[in-house]
């Protein structure tokens, strides 16, 4: 290609900046490759373009939705915009690397100096499947002159042929000790982009690694996979996060390169409204995924259950506390009767045990509880004030020995009593906060075949909070509690309940 030519070319990728559908029309031989004549164009599709084939449905629908967020936000070269997040949830099948091909190509051409980063839940499906479709197309393209293709083992790169190190996308394996890879691109002039394929099983010390990279020029997010699990970043852009990322979740039914008699057999085997299904053919999360302890439609059917005061006001009442143990945990102090939880307080993290003694003091009389169970990671220090004030509170140590055989340890035993308790009827009160803990711990395989639940700290690597509500209901399963009989004196000395000045007051 001449210089006339490469100019001539150029000017029409920029006709295509804001029109990524109209790139992968006009890039792509459609007309002629019969390789790549599988999917017949709708009819207003068929007719914008005078052609037969092209891309499915949604995957036009999801290009031009993508042009129109480029139009909105106006990138003038200079000054930055704000991000444009896209995230895709399907079933199999649907054309998830082709679609990605496409975005690399579309802002590779369309953008002079552009910057990119590709990645996959795997080595294996990055290379093999991910990186191989992005060559494939990249061979196929009006453009393909213009680049130099790398997918040897251990290189994965596309560079322009006179700007190899200014104007490039990589493809990088998605460990954990790789992330610093995915810091800032440094394309303030131009669009620095990130595409996760099989996002949901993506490490979110990746994803927020990522995140730092969209601070300047026209930064780009896509996300693509099946929806395998109840919490992590994928799950989170479609629901805490929604309101930053445009989303889809696509059935596999209604995309025309599916497998038809493979769906129906997984209808036939596993029915429509299994997790199976939800996740490989319907693009929904599931109700549990795959190492989830919790599922989510048992605490679903449990969130701002109604019950009649006969069905819990025969049992005792168990008052907990689940201390914060770091500076952005809250300290929860809970309280289960039978089939009801109610969290009565919430606090931030409090070193003060005198004071929180206090208050834990004033809810048990005021509740008239019949056990107070306290986390003993972070409160030794509250129950020994509370021995000041004549209570006889009691330390619950979640690594302690299960009295369950099939739980490693306390906190498991727990916990596996409380999801019995979900199943059981139980009433939870509608807090979002509590609803999210409850479904996100994940079970730790092991060969004995025992309960463990992933530690508080991992679930922090995966951006998960503290679950110090879910704990405090937890608590209350730590040992059986017979109800006091009627007009039995609780725990509070004479000197405490006569004192006329509580100092505490004012934190109640």
């Amino acid at each position: 290609m001449n210089a006339s030519e490469t100019a001539e070319l150029a000017e029409w990728m920029a006709r295509f900046y804001a029109d990524p559908l109209g790139f992968v029309m006009f890039a792509y031989p459609w007309g002629s490759d019969p390789a790549l004549q599988i999917v017949p164009l709708t009819p207003v599709y068929r007719q914008r373009f005078n052609v037969d084939y092209g891309p499915d449905l949604w995957a036009c629908q999801f290009l031009d939705e993508l042009g129109e967020l480029v139009r909105q936000r106006g990138f003038d070269g200079v000054h930055a915009v704000d991000a444009i997040r896209m995230a895709v949830a399907s079933g199999h099948g649907i054309g998830k690397s082709a679609i990605t091909a496409w975005l690399v190509n579309w802002i590779m051409s369309t953008r002079p100096f552009a910057k990119g980063i590709v990645t996959a839940n795997t080595a294996e499906q990055l290379a093999g499947k991910t990186w191989a479709e992005i060559c494939k197309w990249t061979k196929k393209s009006v453009t393909a002159q213009w680049w130099k293709i790398s997918a040897g083992k251990g290189m994965m790169r596309i560079s322009h042929i006179d700007h190899p190190e200014a104007w490039l996308v990589t493809g990088l394996t998605c460990r954990e000790e790789n992330a610093e890879a995915f810091a800032g691109l440094h394309a303030a002039d131009s669009t620095p982009f990130y595409i996760f394929d099989e996002a949901s099983a993506i490490p979110d010390t990746i994803a927020e690694v990522a995140e730092g990279g969209l601070t300047d020029g026209e930064p780009m997010f896509f996300k693509f996979g099946n929806p395998t699990r109840n919490s992590g970043d994928f799950h989170r852009c479609f629901h805490a996060m929604r309101h930053r990322w445009q989303t889809r979740q696509i059935d596999s039914r209604e995309v025309s390169i599916t497998n038809k008699n493979q769906i129906q057999q997984w209808l036939d085997d596993y029915g429509a409204d299994s997790d199976f299904v939800k996740i490989r053919v319907r693009g929904l999360f599931p109700s549990l995924s795959a190492k989830q302890f919790i599922a989510t439609a048992d605490v679903d059917a449990a969130y701002g259950r109604e019950l009649r005061s006969e069905q819990f006001d025969f049992a005792a009442k168990i008052l907990t506390c689940d201390p914060a143990w770091e500076g952005d945990d809250l300290l929860v102090i809970g309280l289960r009767q039978g089939l009801l939880f109610r969290v009565l307080r919430a606090i931030p993290k409090n070193d003060n045990d005198i004071e929180i003694a206090n208050i834990l003091a004033r809810h048990e009389d005021e509740q008239g509880a019949d056990a107070v169970f306290i986390d003993a990671g972070y409160g030794t220090g509250i129950v020994s004030a509370g021995h000041t004030l004549g209570r006889d509170w009691q330390l619950v140590w979640f690594s302690a020995a299960s009295a369950d055989p099939g739980c490693l340890n306390k906190r498991a035993e727990m916990w596996k009593q409380m999801r019995d308790w979900l199943k059981q009827g139980g009433c939870l009160p509608k807090d979002p906060e509590l609803h999210a803990e409850l479904v996100a711990p994940e079970t730790v395989p092991r060969l004995d075949g025992k309960i463990q639940l992933e530690s508080k700290h991992d679930m922090k690597k995966r951006r998960l909070p503290s679950p110090n509500k879910a704990d405090a209901l937890a608590l209350s399963f730590a040992y059986p509690v017979q109800k006091k009989a009627a007009g039995l004196a609780r725990h509070r000395p004479r000197a405490q309940a006569e004192r006329g000045h509580d100092p505490f007051a004012r934190l109640l």
